[in-house]
């Protein structure tokens, strides 16, 4: 691709992304509305906070993909890929805290971010994932 298509390709591209319709688009609105809302430690807990009584409360999802997962997570979790969320959000339960992990955070942080979008508000993000569920949970079993 020569450099001009690249800078038509990207000019159009960017021509939509700003267009009036995208703006006033549900999902951009949902989004716009979350991130304007949330305070910076929404949404997140730390593995210095999961005590027995935490743990027992609430359901793990480990995020990543069916290998790792296989390889070793929390005790108890599910593993449901962060791209899949949404496509299984009917296994994620609406009743009590669900915490979303990764190896750090990231991945899992995507995952949460589309849950809330989609209206679940009983979701965290598990900060510094499995490696630092490892290190620093204040309770493993």
């Amino acid at each position: 691709m020569t450099l001009m298509n690249r800078l038509s390709a990207a000019m159009v591209a960017a021509a939509l992304l700003a267009s009036p319709a995208a703006a006033e688009s549900p999902v951009v609105t949902a989004m716009q509305e979350y991130m304007e809302f949330s305070t910076y430690e929404a949404g997140i807990i730390v593995p210095q906070q999961l005590s027995k009584d935490i743990f027992d409360s609430v359901v793990f999802i480990d995020t990543r993909d069916a290998g790792q997962f296989a390889k070793g997570s929390i005790p108890g979790a599910r593993n449901i890929e962060w791209r899949e969320v949404l496509s299984r959000i009917n296994d994620i339960p609406k009743d009590k805290k669900v915490i979303l992990f990764c190896n750090t955070g990231s991945l899992s942080a995507q995952a949460a971010f589309a849950l809330r979008v989609a209206g679940r508000d009983n979701v965290l993000v598990l900060q510094t994932g499995l490696d630092g569920w490892k290190k620093d949970a204040a309770y493993k079993p």
